[in-house]
């Protein structure tokens, strides 16, 4: 075993035993078994955002599901709402705007080419051809099984499973898709069912020039929505 492969969890244990007094007992237990990507800042501010919208009717979604982590935690707090996941379960669309930046083309053509390594040095995640049966067996093993009590999850591209779900209003959204396009898409898509006071948490605005272009035009085009800043900002409809 190659002394990196030791670090590296012992590094990631270190950080989260460190932030841990800011975090549920179900955010911690989803980063110790490299469920998320999702730092513990970024989670205990999803788990405000959660709290947040409790009395704000609607479903829960998350656009973007990868390993799971992030939407089994979303999933705990929905209640008797409905929670729907959506993801492509496998290697991530390309981005092809010209509104995405160098980096995140770079950071594409890296996952392209098999050379991106995932959580602790593990095979990343878009690698996998199982990966939708288990983060299936990572939500059952939580309590929260798929396909029971309200739980979904819905592969393929967002364009063409979101459509096809009769959601009749949101409560609370986690856009995690990285590039221009698609997060274009499901704020435009997204903002159309919102409740006020609803939530949307955006994931990539401060790593990826895509993600940030889409949520500032959407910002100027709509005003009835508030922009709260952050590591992972909130985008709430005003009441």
């Amino acid at each position: 075993m190659m002394i990196t492969d030791t670090i590296r969890p012992l590094a990631r244990r270190l950080r989260n035993h460190l932030s841990s007094h800011k975090l549920s007992e179900l955010s911690r237990a989803v980063t110790d078994e490299g469920l998320t990507y999702l730092s513990p800042t970024k989670l205990a501010r999803m788990e405000e955002a959660l709290d947040s919208v409790q009395n704000i009717p609607g479903d829960f979604a998350e656009f973007g599901v990868a390993l799971g982590g992030s939407a089994i935690l979303i999933t705990s707090q929905a209640g008797d709402r409905n929670f729907h996941g959506f993801d492509v379960f496998g290697m991530i669309p390309e981005p092809t705007s010209e509104k995405d930046d160098q980096k995140s083309k770079s950071r594409y053509e890296k996952i392209k080419s098999g050379a991106s390594r995932g959580i602790d040095g593990q095979q990343y995640y878009g690698y996998r051809d199982e990966l939708f049966f288990e983060v299936k067996d990572s939500f059952a093993r939580h309590g929260l099984p798929v396909g029971i009590n309200g739980v979904h999850l819905h592969q393929g591209l967002f364009e063409e499973t979101l459509p096809t779900v009769p959601i009749e209003s949101l409560a609370f959204v986690h856009v995690d898709c990285d590039w221009y396009d698609p997060v274009a898409y499901c704020l435009r898509e997204v903002a159309r069912k919102l409740s006020p006071g609803g939530v949307i948490l955006i994931d990539d605005y401060h790593d990826y020039g895509g993600c940030r272009t889409a949520v500032e035009e959407f910002l100027s085009g709509n005003p009835d929505f508030g922009f709260e800043d952050g590591a992972n900002p909130v985008l709430r409809r005003k009441v």
